[in-house]
């Protein structure tokens, strides 16, 4: 069985960066949100990716952007992976997966149905909680039952929302994701890590791949 995948957003700066990618993150995400509290300059995005081990995924966060605009920080922060929250359309996906990896974002809102992920067949899914004001690193959990439905829809699905050290085991466990999203869970303060919380979250998601594994050989 394919292991989870780890991916920690809200990175900015390079101390945290190297902490991710040496405790075994495989995703690091950065958020060019001007009004989140993670917020971090397409300049200094790239200082952090060129500096790090290559092979690492880097992934650019972008709320309510337009295609122009996400590619053109895309291309000042040397990302090839986008992440879209807000009102980014079918078309407008499918006109930046010809250039990078798009990762479509969806909150699990009371209106929300899992059949939408379909019209967003070329971009990867993450499922975050629902805020009326926040996109992502909130600190409150999705609904995992959703998210599990969501699953049969999406070719690669990405859990985010409220994840710590204490519940990711279960989640994992729950939803089936292919990668798990933390933020919050591993902070002392916005945009800056806990590097022992970030050690103790990536200890358990590797606790739930060994526990899958022995549970599909047994």
């Amino acid at each position: 069985m394919t292991p989870v995948q780890i991916k920690i957003c809200g990175v900015t700066n390079l101390k945290d960066a190297r902490a991710c990618v040496e405790l075994g993150a495989s995703m690091i995400g950065f958020n060019f949100y001007s009004q989140s509290r993670r917020y971090i300059e397409p300049k200094v995005a790239r200082r952090i990716i060129e500096a790090i081990v290559p092979g690492i995924c880097a992934v650019g966060v972008f709320v309510d952007a337009s295609a122009k605009e996400i590619r053109n920080i895309a291309d000042t922060a040397g990302v090839r992976c986008v992440q879209l929250h807000g009102c980014a359309s079918p078309n407008t996906c499918t006109e930046l997966a010809s250039e990078f990896r798009v990762i479509r974002a969806f909150s699990t809102h009371p209106q929300f149905r899992p059949e939408e992920v379909c019209f967003f067949g070329d971009c990867d899914t993450l499922v975050d909680a629902h805020h009326p004001n926040l996109r992502g690193g909130t600190g409150l959990t999705c609904d995992w039952l959703a998210a599990r439905t969501i699953r049969s829809f999406a070719r690669f699905l990405i859990l985010s929302g409220g994840l710590n050290e204490q519940n990711v085991g279960q989640a994992i466990a729950t939803v089936g994701p292919h990668s798990v999203d933390v933020c919050s869970g591993v902070e002392r303060a916005p945009g800056t890590k806990d590097y022992g919380a970030l050690k103790n979250f990536i200890r358990a998601v590797q606790t739930a791949n060994s526990s899958m594994n022995a549970f599909t050989s047994s």
